[in-house]
């Protein structure tokens, strides 16, 4: 199965990402050139992992009669190292208060054990290329420059 995505170039560091029929919008902040729109493409990754735990933790106490009254999941992140990247996530689930004691342990389990912290810590095998231009619809022939990124004149 694949889930396909798109991404395009709205202006300035703004970009719409379209999938399976919704639009979601990323931008930079004011101080890193952007218009502060939208979350940065970090800020969505981040939040896909919480929203990811929230949805296991919520599944789990759908799955066992349990309210999901209260149910809060914060994350808060760091970047940093060579190359730049996420160096720390943390993930804080709030459980519903009226979860009992014995089942804290299986929750807190299945809540981290959801598709995007699974794929974290067993990273997959990612593949960045150039699409062939003529597909793309760009003549090839008017392409200009030496570099590695193409000038359509």
């Amino acid at each position: 199965m694949t889930n396909d995505l798109t991404v395009r170039h709205l202006d300035g560091d703004r970009f719409a990402i379209e999938i399976r029929g919704h639009t979601i919008t990323v931008d930079q902040p004011l101080d890193a050139g952007g218009t502060d729109t939208a979350p940065t493409p970090t800020e969505l990754f981040i939040a896909g992992l919480a929203s990811c735990v929230s949805f296991y933790a919520r599944r789990y106490l759908a799955r066992h009669d349990l309210s999901a009254e209260g149910l809060t999941v914060t994350a808060d992140y760091e970047i940093g190292g060579r190359p730049t990247r996420v160096a720390r996530i943390s993930v804080l689930i709030t459980p519903p208060r009226d979860l009992p004691a014995d089942r804290r342990d299986a929750f807190l389990a299945v809540a981290s054990h959801c598709t995007v912290h699974n794929t974290l810590t067993q990273t997959p095998s990612i593949n960045i290329e150039l699409t062939d231009l003529t597909r793309a619809g760009v003549d090839p022939t008017r392409i200009v420059g030496t570099g590695t990124t193409p000038v359509t004149v």
